[in-house]
């Protein structure tokens, strides 16, 4: 009725607008320097680099439209499935050794009694390492005279040649990268696990419920949704992830750490090549936006509970 109302009388209808204006302006106007810094440093490189996908990128003679040529030298870059594969391995092995560490640190931590900050900080702290002191420490570790394999040498087994062989490169990589980001990750599940009510907790020990019931039927069905969340969140970033490949093995040995961001990488700084690399950001960027619509979905799901 209100809407007809206002359909018949364009004065009533120009009042209501012009309070409308009033009510967001300074809203409207806190928000724009934001959205601009938003457009400017990322919608306007992700239309620069769809655009110069389809380019020759010289700044010296200027840019030449080659069509598809940068797609068809992706296809035929046999590199290129190599970087597909081992970031394929680099995530699956970021879910098979990373992604429960953060989760059962939360419960863990939970459940204890005193100290609960105290575990808080000392989990956290890898998080604010340096990235050269981080890498300069596990190259230590691995290093063939450092303390894993010196111990692994007093117990009369075989040392292991983490940096160097194509069988544990990777994993020695996830190994630290799971060590020193799972602080954050473990932050939120903690906060999602005191959201549980605590009277589940205590009517289950009434019951006579004991700590891994209490965590099977309790705990983990609670947080069911920030569980796939997160695994949302983790597949998006390791298939970012290059910089911890880049900076201690440059993708080697033998490119069991080359991996598709890496590649972007190789393509943009050492072979100059500005259009394959933009090519292969366009192919990344489809699926990570895939990706994004269902974190954005669930995200969605969980904030209506």
């Amino acid at each position: 009725m209100e809407s007809t109302a206002l359909a018949s009388n364009p004065a009533a209808l120009n009042r209501k607008r012009k309070r409308s204006l009033k009510k967001y302006f300074w809203g409207m106007l806190f928000v724009t320097p934001a959205l601009l810094v938003f457009i400017m440093f990322l919608w306007v490189p992700i239309f620069k680099g769809m655009i110069f996908s389809f380019y020759h990128i010289d700044f010296v003679k200027g840019d030449e439209f080659v069509g598809w040529k940068n797609y068809n030298v992706i296809f035929n870059d046999k590199d290129v499935m190599i970087a597909v594969k081992n970031t394929l391995y680099y995530i699956g092995l970021g879910l098979v050794i990373g992604f429960w560490v953060p989760c059962l640190f939360a419960i863990m931590i939970s459940e204890l009694r005193k100290f609960q900050g105290f575990a808080r900080v000392a989990a956290y702290l890898p998080n604010v390492i340096p990235a050269v002191v981080l890498y300069g420490l596990w190259r230590w570790l691995y290093d063939s005279v450092g303390p894993i394999n010196s111990a692994l040498s007093s117990l009369g087994l075989d040392q292991i040649a983490f940096m160097t062989d194509t069988r544990w490169s990777m994993a020695s990589l996830v190994f630290m990268e799971t060590w020193q980001s799972f602080g954050a990750a473990m932050l939120i599940y903690l906060a999602a696990i005191l959201n549980v009510p605590r009277d589940w907790y205590e009517a289950a020990e009434i019951d006579g419920a004991g700590i891994w019931q209490r965590i099977r039927h309790i705990t983990l069905p609670s947080i069911g949704n920030v569980l796939l969340l997160m695994l949302i969140l983790q597949l998006i970033s390791s298939s970012q992830g290059y910089l911890s490949q880049y900076a201690l093995l440059d993708g080697g040995p033998n490119k069991a750490t080359l991996t598709y961001s890496l590649l972007i990488v190789k393509y943009a700084f050492n072979k100059l090549d500005y259009g394959v690399a933009s090519a292969l950001g366009v192919l990344m960027f489809i699926v990570l936006a895939g990706l994004a619509v269902i974190r954005y979905r669930l995200s969605g799901k969980e904030g209506s509970y």
